[in-house]
This record gives structure tokens, C-alpha cells and sequence, in this order.
């Protein structure tokens, strides 16, 4: 029995989730605790089997599954064209992802338990929820370019109608549909792009397609329907635009794994440029394409974050800069891709510095969604002329919100420490200025946080809120379980980096490889 849920846990992966989510009207009828009790088991169940599926992934190497067919783990033949089944290619890379997300929704969905429960309509926002895990993960380890597609929009569908959820006088839904419209028409993009790629080469399969590719005028023009709208999803200037508004008038455990949503984008748009194309690309030119994102997403984001008096809002500037140390050290390792000594050198560090951020911030960025959301559930305000003095009753959520605070300023011995300063040491061999724009940013990150924190937790008890209180045992929990992450990456980054990251980097470096493994070669 263990035999064989092993063998399908790619399909679990998915199953989980979504058995979670269709149930969930049927399941709700039942009463609060009955709800309660599922919501639970599904995160639970969904957690286990994506960290599974990743050990399984670190410890004995690619995953294939190959949805109804007799022996799930068979290869593509070489001439593969369509129909072909829907095929899960699970590699370090993809594993890295399973692994932030199934984190990341467990103790996102535990503390949204208590954190939702004055609210009406559980049923649909804890189905939404769970889809919008679904989509993440469908994302993250699929091998077929229009599933892909597929779980971009369970994705974006689901987020949307979370952004939503909660109204607010209509600016929630403004914000909603203003996500929803963004997300279509990327996604329409994406589609136009993956039927170009499918007329000429008769694939839909990731390795199919990139083992076929000539880079003509056509697979060009698909390279940018592609590149663009997976930018914009992941939230880099100069199309972040949709993210301040549905960061902040999202409930903030909706927010969190928001974060990993975009994620998922940046996995893909890596995906595309390192698996799809590779070698076809001019390595320098794409390589600097990402810099020059970087680093207009980190400068752009910090120096709009710190004007906001939204909490949720400053915020979410701050997860659009972050993004850039992931996209700068990422980019660096593309410039010198084609290089072999300077890949070795320093570029695979930059890599390395990249995924390890993505995985560093989806922690503490989603620890700091938390602490607004229960500094908003104890106050009912998100504005910080009209807070302070919380440190008092809510000390356990000050103590939260100082490690996320430290660690996404990139003070040690926080997690974001550790990932900065890899991308800190391989960007200056690469270029010295990008390296001092990085730590600049930095400073400012640190600068923005000390006010919010003095603005929220520091200073005589306001009147208006002396009777708030510490949140309830569900969102304590939920906020601990990230917080330990944050402080375990940063007091021990090495067996993060050597098990999870380093592979990962060999995984997104090594095109022929991943080719090779989907065609058993």
C-alpha cells in the first residue's frame, strides 16, 4: 500500500487538493466543526503529499507520472506528437516549488481558521482556496505546456474570486476584476502562444517542444506571449501593477499564498527561458532582460513602499522590490550561462541566491501578510497614523513581525540574510554596481519596516485599542510555523542550500538533462 501511494503521488498532488475543494459545499452543510475538521485534513493531506513527492524527488531523482496509462513512470517515444497523455515531470526545480507551497498553504489555511471565521460564505472561500493551491502546484509540475496553461487559470480564477471575497464597499471586487481582467488576458497570451508552438512542431510537451524548437520568426513571436504575461504574473515593474491593489484588499491569508502564486509565474518564465528555448536564446541579451527587471522592481518597489500608510499596501510594494533580488540573481546566471567558467565561478552562486530568496521570501513575506491580518482582526484598521502601542497586548505578534521585518531587510541571522547575501557576492563579481544597488535597497527595506513597526507596536497604549489581545491559538500557529522556517533557513542555510537549493540550480541549468529524462535517454 505504501508502495503504490508512492508511485502516485504526482497524481495526489492534485487529486488532494481538489477532492478538498469539490467536497467543501457538502462538507460545510454539516455544521462549523465538521468544516473545520476538513479544512484541516485537506491542508494537512496536501502538505504531506507534496513534501513527499519532494523528498522522493531529492533523494532518487525526476519524477514522471503519465496520467492513464498503464505504467505511470513510462517515457515519451522520440517521435512523441499529439495525442499524447497529460504528463507531471516533477524535477529539484519543481520539487523546490512543491515544497515552498505545501509550506506555506499549510500554515496559511491554519491560520486562516480562526482568522475567517466571522466571516459568511466559508464554503466557497475555503473551495477557492484549495483550487488556487491546485492551480500552484499543477503549475509547478506539469510538463506539458498546455496544462500549464490549464492551472494558470484554475490559478488566476481562484484568486480573483478570493481577492474579492471580503467586498469592502466594492473596493475588494474592483481589485478582483481588475485581477481577474490582467490575468485573462495574459492568459489568452499564453494560449496564443503555446497554438503557435503547436502548429509547427505538433507538441504541447515541455521537452517535445524543446527538442524540436528552430527559433524561427513564429517560435519568437511566441517567446514574448510567453515571457511577458508570466513577468507581469509574478509582479515585476513595469507590470505590477495589478499587485498593490489585490495584495492589500485581499484577506491577508489569501495574500500569503498570493505570494506563492506569482511564484509559480516566476517558475514558469524561468521554465521558459532556461528549458523551453535555452541554448536558442542569446544568453546575454535574456540574461540582461531579467537584470534590468530586477532592478527596476527592487529600486520601484521599495520607493513606493515607503510613502504607503496602508500596512498591507507597503507591503505589497516590498513583495514587488523582493522579487527583483530573485529576478537579478536569477538574470545574472542566464548572462553568463553560455560562459562555462564564469557559470562556475559565480553564476550558478547567483542562481542559487535567486531560488533561495524565492524560497526565503515566500516564508517571511508571508509571516508579515500574517501579522498585518492579525494586527487588522485585534483593530479593524490596516492605517499606521491610526496604530501603535500593540506591543503591549499582542506580543507574540510583534515578536512575528520583528523576524519577518529582519529577515526581508536581509539582517542576520535571518533568512533573508543568507539569500542575499549569495546574490550580494556572485552579482559584484558580475557587476559592482548592481551588487550596491541590491544592498541600497536593503537598507531602505530596513528603514521602511523600522517605521512600521514603531507606527504599529511601539508608544503608549492608544485608548481605541486597549482591550485588543493576543489572536487565537489557530493564527498563532500558523504565524510559528513560518517564523521557525525564517529562523531555521538563517541560523542553518547549508543543508537548505546543499539539499533543496543546489539541485535545483543543476536541475535549471541542465536542459539536455531534463530533455533526456522525459525521453528515458
Amino acid at each position: 500500500m505504501s508502495t503504490m501511494i508512492m508511485r502516485h503521488l504526482p497524481a495526489l498532488l492534485i487529486a488532494t487538493p481538489l477532492f478538498a475543494a469539490f467536497l467543501m459545499p457538502l462538507v460545510g452543510a454539516a455544521g462549523r466543526w465538521v468544516r473545520t475538521a476538513w479544512v484541516f485534513l485537506g491542508a494537512a493531506l496536501t502538505a504531506t503529499v507534496g513534501l513527499l513527492l519532494a523528498w522522493q524527488v531529492f533523494t532518487t531523482g525526476p519524477v514522471l507520472y503519465v496520467f492513464g496509462a498503464g505504467d505511470p513512470t513510462q517515457t515519451l517515444p522520440g517521435d512523441a506528437a499529439f495525442p499524447i497523455r497529460i504528463m507531471f515531470a516533477v524535477d529539484a526545480l519543481s520539487a523546490l516549488m512543491i515544497v515552498i507551497a505545501s509550506c506555506s498553504s499549510l500554515a496559511i489555511t491554519l491560520y486562516s481558521l480562526n482568522a475567517e471565521a466571522r466571516q459568511s460564505g466559508l464554503e466557497t472561500f475555503y473551495a477557492m482556496l484549495f483550487l488556487l493551491v491546485t492551480g500552484v502546484l499543477g503549475m509547478v509540475a506539469t510538463g506539458d505546456l498546455f496544462n500549464f496553461f490549464v492551472f494558470l487559470e484554475i490559478s488566476s480564477l481562484a484568486g480573483a474570486a478570493l481577492v474579492a471575497y471580503r467586498i469592502d464597499e466594492g473596493v475588494a471586487v474592483e481589485a478582483g476584476l481588475k485581477y481577474a481582467l490582467l490575468s485573462t488576458v495574459g492568459a489568452l497570451a499564453v494560449l496564443i502562444a503555446i497554438g503557435i508552438l503547436f502548429a509547427q512542431y505538433n507538441a504541447l510537451n515541455i521537452a517535445a517542444l524543446a527538442s524540436r524548437l528552430q527559433f524561427t520568426v513564429l517560435d519568437k513571436v511566441a517567446l514574448v506571449l510567453l515571457v511577458v504575461p508570466l513577468a507581469m504574473k509574478c509582479g515585476a515593474v513595469p507590470m505590477h501593477f495589478w499587485t498593490p491593489d489585490s495584495y492589500t484588499t485581499a484577506p491577508s491569508s489569501v495574500t500569503a499564498f498570493l505570494v506563492v502564486s506569482s511564484q509559480a509565474s516566476l517558475y514558469g518564465l524561468f521554465r521558459i527561458l532556461y528549458t523551453l528555448y535555452g541554448s536558442l536564446l542569446s544568453w546575454a541579451t535574456f540574461g540582461w532582460f531579467l537584470i534590468i527587471l530586477g532592478v527596476l522592481s527592487m529600486f520601484i518597489g521599495v520607493t513606493m513602499a515607503i510613502p504607503q500608510k496602508d500596512v498591507k499596501r507597503l507591503m505589497a510594494y516590498h513583495a514587488v522590490s523582493q522579487t527583483g533580488y530573485m529576478l537579478l540573481g536569477v538574470g545574472v546566471g542566464l548572462a553568463v550561462l553560455g560562459n562555462r567558467a564564469a557559470l562556475e565561478e559565480f553564476g550558478k552562486t547567483a542562481m542559487a541566491g535567486g531560488l533561495f530568496h524565492i524560497f526565503n521570501h515566500a516564508m517571511y513575506k508571508g509571516l508579515l501578510f500574517l501579522t498585518a491580518g492579525a494586527v487588522f482582526y485585534r483593530t479593524g484598521t490596516r492605517n499606521l497614523n491610526k496604530l501603535g502601542g500593540l506591543g503591549h497586548t499582542m506580543p507574540w505578534t510583534m515578536v512575528f513581525f520583528m523576524i519577518g521585518a529582519l529577515a526581508i531587510a536581509g539582517v542576520p541571522p535571518f533568512n533573508g540574510f543568507a539569500s542575499k547575501l549569495l546574490i550580494y557576492e556572485s552579482v559584484f563579481r558580475f557587476s559592482p554596481f548592481l551588487a550596491v544597488v541590491a544592498m541600497v535597497v536593503s537598507i531602505l527595506t530596513l528603514a521602511s519596516f523600522v517605521k512600521v513597526f514603531h507606527s504599529m507596536f511601539l508608544g503608549a497604549r492608544r485608548a481605541e485599542y486597549a482591550a485588543a489581545r493576543e489572536v487565537p491559538a489557530a493564527m498563532w500557529v500558523g504565524m510559528a510555523l513560518l517564523a521557525v522556517v525564517v529562523m531555521a533557513a538563517g541560523l542553518v542555510p547549508r543543508p537548505f542550500i546543499d539539499h533543496l537549493i543546489t539541485p535545483a540550480v543543476n536541475a535549471l541549468c541542465d536542459r539536455a538533462g531534463y530533455i533526456a529524462t522525459i525521453f528515458g535517454g
